[in-house]
């Protein structure tokens, strides 16, 4: 069993994380010196690098460092570590030359070298501009003003207006920036824990909300930062209220910004993965099939693309919005067979980046998975797999989620023919959806159907299934209740029961049906 140590030193984790070459780097950083070389903060990097686990016990065995020591020769290994990456050529974004450089600035004015200084930071100020580093040129500014404050420069006579206008615009546009980028995870938060609004009353709670936070702007001075944090607020905000045409078009008026402004892809390739994510993910709650496989073959060439970093984020985030909209492209192509190797790869690739990926993430694919399952009859892997989310005792996963994950296990029970487990799963079931207070007409009717499956006669069991098909396609387009088949196709699982068809043979006909896209 592991102790807690084990699960949570950070110095350990950090280590672990490191790749060879970031290894190598380190021991020549720290060799530059010939003092470190027999330094205990050295040995205890070389013994925490072989350790499988984190064992406090064998590794103060290994080394010369008391129990006493061991709490601060830690913390100074992963400050070394740090600085070493942080000089890592291959670590060295943009952000972080331009911080550096302010470093510098600040050193010559401390040294009264202030013509240096302002040259410095003439020439920095543009390129944090340019890279919408904001903040920082508001930092640069404020310098600028204690140098020109402390009459030195004898600067030109317009100087001081200059300094002041550019600081009221960068104040403004930092205050826009601050307001909206607080919105967004706002309504990013609200999402996580909720879902989509589940009720008028809820959309209208939302919609109040969003709109007394919205700021107040003028179109015309935003920058690409403003506009980013505008367009991911509403994002959120269409796709809490289940407005997925708005969801589509600020997701690609948020990857148009980064097209328009190709060099801050390097600088924010977080950002330009995540409006590529959501593009698709709108695509795939509209359901255009053409678009969405074409729009996930660009997202795949832009990840292998030079712009785009190879770190472990980008290497995490990539793995979890590739793989979640394969999955999805399958769902929405009906293919429900030959994807045994997709599959064993998502599982490989969550092993592998088990301790980078949150439990919210790792949910989702899992209830995607279990879905897969359905719709290859599977259902005892189905159910392996929604047991996994239903037993979580995270806090991490969507109320919606949980709540379908339940109902579909209900579905893939009946399916099984475990009938002697299916009167306790009811009761849990409604218990529980009384308790999220997400008991809504779909869940009633399906709960109130599978209830009262044990007192039909089998030959009148397609007469309820076709009644239940009814009484739901009631609900398709109530804008609140429709939510439901976002997460289970409902309606297909009853037409398999009522034709005696698999349900992927039943989700297959529908897209051989469908229109082509325009």
């Amino acid at each position: 069993m592991k102790n807690k140590t084990q699960l949570t030193d950070n110095l350990f984790i950090l280590i672990k994380s490191l790749s060879a070459s970031e290894k190598r780097q380190f021991s020549l950083f720290v060799k530059r010196l010939q003092a470190n070389t027999d330094s205990k903060f050295l040995h205890l990097f070389k013994v925490l690098s072989a350790q499988k686990e984190y064992d406090e016990q064998a590794l103060l065995k290994a080394t010369k460092i008391s129990k006493e020591q061991l709490s601060n020769v830690k913390a100074h290994l992963y400050n070394q570590i740090l600085t070493s990456l942080r000089l890592n050529p291959s670590k060295r974004n943009i952000p972080l030359q331009l911080r550096e450089q302010f470093d510098f600035a600040m050193i010559l004015y401390r040294k009264g070298l202030y013509q240096q200084c302002l040259k410095l930071l003439d020439k920095l100020k543009s390129q944090a501009i340019m890279y919408e580093e904001k903040n920082l040129g508001y930092e640069i500014l404020d310098l600028e003003k204690i140098i020109e404050s402390q009459y030195i420069t004898r600067s030109r006579s317009n100087r001081a207006d200059m300094l002041i206008a550019q600081t009221a615009e960068l104040s403004y546009l930092n205050n826009i920036a601050s307001q909206l980028s607080s919105l967004a995870l706002d309504m990013y938060n609200i999402f996580l824990k909720h879902g989509y609004a589940r009720t008028d009353e809820e959309a209208q709670q939302v919609s109040a909300h969003f709109f007394k936070y919205l700021p107040d702007y003028d179109t015309d001075k935003l920058g690409f930062r403003e506009k980013l944090w505008l367009y991911q607020s509403h994002l959120w905000y269409s796709f809490i209220t289940q407005d997925f045409i708005a969801c589509y078009r600020y997701a690609t008026r948020w990857v148009g910004l980064f097209e328009k402004n190709p060099h801050l892809i390097t600088v924010h390739p977080v950002f330009y993965i995540k409006g590529n994510h959501y593009v698709l993910e709108s695509l795939y709650y509209l359901n255009r099939v053409e678009q969405f496989e074409k729009a996930l073959d660009k997202f795949e060439q832009i990840l292998g693309s030079e712009p785009i970093p190879e770190d472990d984020n980008i290497i995490v985030l990539s793995f979890l919005y590739v793989y979640a909209n394969k999955l999805n492209l399958r769902f929405m192509r009906a293919q429900f067979s030959g994807g045994e190797e997709l599959l064993e790869t998502i599982h490989k690739k969550l092993d592998r980046y088990k301790d980078k990926i949150d439990d919210h993430h790792v949910m989702i694919l899992y209830y995607k998975i279990a879905c897969y399952h359905f719709g290859t009859q599977e259902y005892a892997k189905c159910i392996l797999f929604l047991k996994k989310i239903i037993n979580s005792k995270t806090t991490q996963i969507r109320e919606d989620l949980m709540c379908f994950a339940h109902m579909l296990n209900l579905a893939a029970h009946y399916q099984a023919g475990l009938d002697y487990r299916l009167e306790a799963l009811i009761r849990s079931t409604y218990n529980f959806l009384i308790k999220m207070n997400d008991l809504h007409g779909v869940q009633r009717a399906v709960i109130e159907f599978l209830k009262g499956l044990s007192n039909v006669s089998p030959l009148l069991i397609k007469r309820r299934f076709i009644e239940l098909l009814e009484k739901l396609k009631t609900f398709e387009k109530d804008p609140f209740e429709r939510r439901a088949f976002l997460y289970l196709d409902l309606i297909s699982w009853l037409e398999s029961n009522i034709y005696n068809k698999p349900i992927a043979q039943v989700i297959a006909e529908k897209v051989a049906k469908r229109l082509p896209e325009t």
